[in-house]
């Protein structure tokens, strides 16, 4: 299974797509992880593992990548991925994919060409995932990213913009006709009722708490690897 992890810029969509692809990894899956999101650089010490050279440097950088990527036709494995832009832990194996390092090196639309093309010629043995961390915002849904995943999931911070931007998730993943799941994140018992009465309830995955433990990983540069609460039920759908 491909799946993609949406939503607005701290909603944690890095952290969700660190804790997932462990507890999926656990479960005896080989999991690759895609980070796409150009201004994240921290879903590396999340999982542990150092971080990988930029995969755009296989096709020679963004310069070229355009012409290279629309030769990008046959099928890959996971095992034909290029040892040097993967970093492996366990059975959790990462890539980056578009950061961006530079004043004016230009948008993301390389980026997600990338992306879009990689997802689609990517094949998947059994028991194993792709976990796409993706960019802030919707960009990527008009590059087509979308077309190559099988399940979408929007993260939902307790704020009006997410909760925007979710049912706007949701509204593309039809017109690809992609699931999209709802995992609310960072919630207390004061606001998740309100949060609740705010989106299509049918539509959420997990809720994740407020956890203090993470906010202090996330602020050290550490890894996650610690139990966190709805990172299982989440696991259970995709894995089941």
């Amino acid at each position: 299974m491909k799946i993609l992890i949406c939503g607005k810029g701290g909603s944690g969509k890095s952290t969700i797509s660190a804790l997932l692809a462990k507890e999926i990894a656990v479960r005896e899956n080989r999991v690759l992880v895609i980070d796409t999101d150009e201004s994240n650089f921290g879903v590396h010490m999340q999982l542990g593992m150092g971080k990988p050279d930029d995969f755009m440097n296989y096709f020679g950088g963004k310069k070229v990548l355009f012409e290279k990527t629309k030769r990008l036709r046959e099928k890959w494995k996971t095992d034909d991925l290029p040892d040097e832009y993967i970093i492996e832990k366990g059975n959790i194996k990462l890539m980056a994919m578009g950061k961006i390092y530079d004043f004016g090196e230009g948008c993301a639309c390389p980026i997600n060409a990338l992306t879009s093309k990689f997802l689609e010629v990517l094949e998947l043995s059994a028991n194993e995932f792709l976990i796409a961390d993706t960019d802030a915002g919707v960009e990527h849904f008009g590059r087509g990213v979308e077309e190559g995943c099988d399940l979408i999931f929007a993260i939902i911070d307790p704020s009006r913009e997410s909760i925007l931007l979710a049912e706007k998730i949701s509204k593309l993943g039809q017109q690809v006709n992609k699931p999209v799941y709802y995992v609310l994140n960072k919630v207390n018992k004061e606001i998740e009722k309100e949060l609740l009465g705010s989106i299509d309830t049918n539509r959420i995955a997990a809720i994740i708490p407020e956890d203090k433990n993470i906010f202090k990983s996330n602020l050290a540069g550490a890894e996650l690897d610690f139990y966190v609460k709805g990172i299982k039920e989440l696991a259970n759908l995709v894995t089941r």
